[in-house]
């Protein structure tokens, strides 16, 4: 039977499970009216109280007699705490709505389906943690049963309480204080919940990035990736470089429309179905046939798109097939030459706009020494100044110009082109940018 507290004040208008009678002194008693009966559905919301609302107390406590156990309550700023009353886990259930910050249960309640005074071994406890884990729980204990009560803490309370020492002030510090814990507990976990989701992200992301494979060709191979997603390491951009058999070596650069993880795994789909295409032979227009195939099949929305550029480079190095399926040509250097375009007349449409398209396949002559870059359209559609002018391929093509008389080369001339965009931008760029870069010396 729980204990009073001598010389209770009336308790502040509050919610309760059933109408109860408190002590004022030797004034008449004041009736806490019932609270409505209503079923209000959980969700996983954050149940902290929010900044400058009232604090409200759900009381679980089993007192046949009425005797009231918690004295009047003032939150930090002087207001009265609301006060709502449940004898079971029943009512508990009923009366624990989204507006109640921390639950006070009474550690001698004891279990369903047990008799009263029955070692429930925290049971109660376990199913109102259970039952509310969004909520601040305090265990109330009765006096030389401090062991019960740090037991409970272990369990998931965050404190006790000793029946026989409560009063107003030491509860509403209790209150408030395990309300800050439960917020600072859940902040922690969400933050580590968070650091976990990010790092197993990277660890995927890092998987899924391209290994060229070029054993055995004399190509160097450089690239630079930057997503436009927020510390992600892997957008809508794809790219890829094999040799095969015969002493070909084939690129391509791709560009799915849009930004998030899904048009990521869309552009992985993408480049992997590339890469095996290739190796199993297909070029040209079969190839690129193909894959549209693979995007209409795997795309969630009919108005998703690719764009891509493929290059396959003779063995000899000196020539290679280029095909465009909606993408921005490439740019080639070569030595007493100034970079320039490659030809883009024969632009076929970008993957999944058409049925049945088809993509013409160009030679082109590329000489005895040259680089070829490959590149997305996040690399020239940044911003120039204040005006809101875009760079272009005009304005990239003097860019690369400029890093080459500077006499820069491979990953350098990537990293500064890249890094000279983002400054004629103002910041970061908002979209995917890839850039591949392929070197053949003499």
């Amino acid at each position: 039977m729980p204990v009073p507290v001598p010389r209770q004040r009336a308790l502040p208008a509050a919610d309760s499970g059933r109408a109860r009678t408190v002590p004022h002194g030797d004034g008449p008693p004041a009736v806490r009216a019932p609270h409505a009966e209503a079923t209000v559905e959980k969700d996983d919301r954050d149940t902290a109280p929010a900044t400058g609302s009232p604090l409200t107390l759900l009381l679980i406590e089993d007192d046949p007699g009425g005797s009231p156990i918690v004295p009047e309550l003032l939150d930090s700023s002087g207001r009265p705490v609301r006060i709502r009353t449940a004898r079971n886990l029943t009512e508990a259930a009923r009366l624990l709505t989204d507006d109640v910050h921390c639950i006070l249960l009474d550690l001698a309640l004891p279990a369903p389906g047990r008799s009263a005074g029955a070692d429930d071994e925290l049971v109660v406890l376990q199913q109102v943690l259970e039952l509310a884990p969004r909520h601040a729980v305090l265990a109330l204990t009765a006096s030389g049963d401090a062991e019960r009560g740090a037991r409970a803490v272990r369990v998931g309370a965050q404190d006790y309480l000793v029946r026989d020492e409560l009063d107003g002030r030491l509860l509403s510090r209790a209150i408030r204080y395990a309300v800050e814990r439960k917020r600072s507990d859940t902040a922690e976990r969400r933050l580590a919940e968070g650091r976990l989701r990010a790092q197993e992200n990277r660890r995927l992301e890092r998987g899924l990035l391209p290994t060229p494979l070029l054993d055995g060709s004399t190509l160097r191979f450089s690239s630079r990736y930057r997503p436009g997603r927020s510390r992600a390491l892997l957008g809508g951009d794809f790219y890829d470089a094999v040799r095969t058999p015969d002493g070909t070596v084939h690129a391509m650069i791709g560009d799915v429309c849009g930004h998030g993880p899904d048009e990521a795994a869309l552009g992985v789909e993408l480049r992997i179905a590339w890469r095996a295409l290739t190796l199993a032979g297909l070029c040209g227009d079969e190839l690129l046939s193909t894959l549209q195939q693979v995007l209409e099949h795997e795309r969630s929305d009919e108005e998703i798109f690719a764009t891509l550029c493929t290059v396959d480079i003779a063995p000899d190095g000196r020539r290679a097939g280029l095909c465009l399926a909606g993408h921005p040509s490439p740019l080639v250097i070569a030595p007493g030459r100034p970079a320039r375009l490659l030809p883009y007349d024969n632009n076929g449409p970008a993957l999944g706009l058409l049925p049945g398209a088809r993509w013409p396949r160009m030679q082109v002559e590329l000489g005895a020494q040259w680089s070829l870059m490959l590149y997305t359209d996040g690399l020239i559609e940044g911003r120039v100044g204040e005006g809101g002018e875009r760079l272009g391929q005009d304005g990239m093509v003097e860019l690369v110009r400029r890093q080459l008389a500077r006499g820069l080369r491979g990953e350098d001339l990537l990293r500064e082109a890249v890094n000279e965009v983002r400054g004629l931008n103002g910041g970061e760029l908002t979209d995917d940018v890839a850039v591949v870069l392929l070197d053949r010396e003499p």
